[in-house]
């Protein structure tokens, strides 16, 4: 008899062109159209963590006699595929290209307005 050995998921690190900090807006599910700053890049998963984007609510019992429970409502992480990085100056979500300078030096540039990220 054969053992039931869990399935791994490949942890294959996807380069990503999203980064901490940048803004960004939904292009897809519940929350299209919405726009944010991203808290956090999860590489490995190929998601994304979109601050007020995706809200979980999560019921914590006490942990201590006395305390009460509470109810904590927190992000939750998006696929990096459902946004694109926004331009807060123009005002439109744009594709990513990545332009090598004169020096040698890579800048992201968003497709549409042009706008250097880096």
């Amino acid at each position: 008899m054969a053992t039931a050995t869990p399935r791994a998921k490949s942890v294959e690190r996807t380069k990503m062109r999203i980064r901490q900090g940048d803004t960004v807006q939904v292009i897809a599910g519940k929350d299209k159209g919405k726009t944010g700053e991203v808290l956090r890049t999860l590489p490995n998963e190929n998601r994304v963590i979109v601050q007020g984007i995706n809200m979980r609510t999560r019921h914590v019992k006490p942990s201590q006699e006395g305390e009460s429970g509470r109810i904590v409502t927190e992000e939750a992480s998006l696929h990096a595929s459902n946004v694109m990085l926004y331009s807060t100056a123009k005002k439109v979500a744009s594709r990513v290209e990545i332009v090598v300078e004169s020096d040698g030096t890579k800048k992201r540039r968003l497709k549409k307005t042009g706008e250097v990220l880096d």
